[in-house]
């Protein structure tokens, strides 16, 4: 695959944000935490992403809402062909930079763009991503259901996301319920789209100066027969 630093985001109505609904962060307040050197979250891929996508053969991968690439470069560093989607702009710049670092460039296409206006070719990729992204249900329903067409024969989506749980009972995460969810609502979109696979809540540890924590996550693995 041809390396390509896309920028251009398809045009879309402006979103009004209200004191109301602090949980729908546009592109620019997210440019605005990026807007570092230094990588906000950890360059590791996810625990519970690695362990799955190792099962599977590498093809072509979508890693929707792609952030600072950590997924999409160790999907590359594995032999798939990466398309990585994020709204962030900052996020993406230094996804790029960890993707060059790590000699998979060549194999990542980095694409700015609304996940509410980005529609993926339907059944293009092998496995389709969606990690950690949490909006409110209204938002995030399409977005899920369009990952689901997006996924070839024979293919894989993987969500993984914090639990509605985790708010209460788990660590870290979002601390806006409207944005958290369970596997069971996921579920309820991709049934008669795709094959279940794996629908669960699962305890992820976390390594804090206090030492071991625990969030709630929970995953949806769904197949394409």
């Amino acid at each position: 695959m041809n390396t390509r630093h896309d920028s251009q985001v398809p045009d879309s109505p402006q979103r009004i944000i209200t004191p109301s609904e602090p949980w729908r962060m546009q592109a620019e307040d997210w440019n605005q935490r990026y807007a570092t050197d230094e990588f906000i979250w950890s360059v590791n891929p996810n625990c519970f992403l690695q362990q799955h996508a190792e099962e599977l053969t590498p093809g072509r991968a979508l890693d929707m809402a792609a952030g600072e690439c950590r997924n999409a470069v160790w999907l590359a560093s594995q032999g798939w062909s990466v398309e990585a989607v994020d709204f962030a702009q900052q996020a993406l710049q230094k996804g790029w930079r960890l993707a060059q670092s790590n000699g998979v460039a060549e194999r990542i296409r980095l694409l700015a763009a609304d996940l509410n206006d980005f529609i993926p070719t339907e059944q293009g990729f092998d496995l389709v991503t969606l990690i950690y992204l949490q909006l409110p249900w209204d938002e995030l329903a399409p977005i899920i259901q369009r990952a689901a067409r997006a996924v070839a024969p024979g293919g894989t989506l993987l969500l993984i996301a914090h639990h509605t749980l985790n708010l209460t009972h788990g660590y870290g995460g979002p601390r806006h319920a409207e944005v958290l969810y369970s596997a069971e609502q996921v579920v309820t979109l991709l049934a008669p789209e795709l094959l279940i696979e794996r629908a669960e809540q699962l305890q992820r540890p976390v390594i804090t100066v206090d030492g071991t924590r625990h969030a709630i996550d929970c995953l949806v693995r769904a197949k394409r027969i």
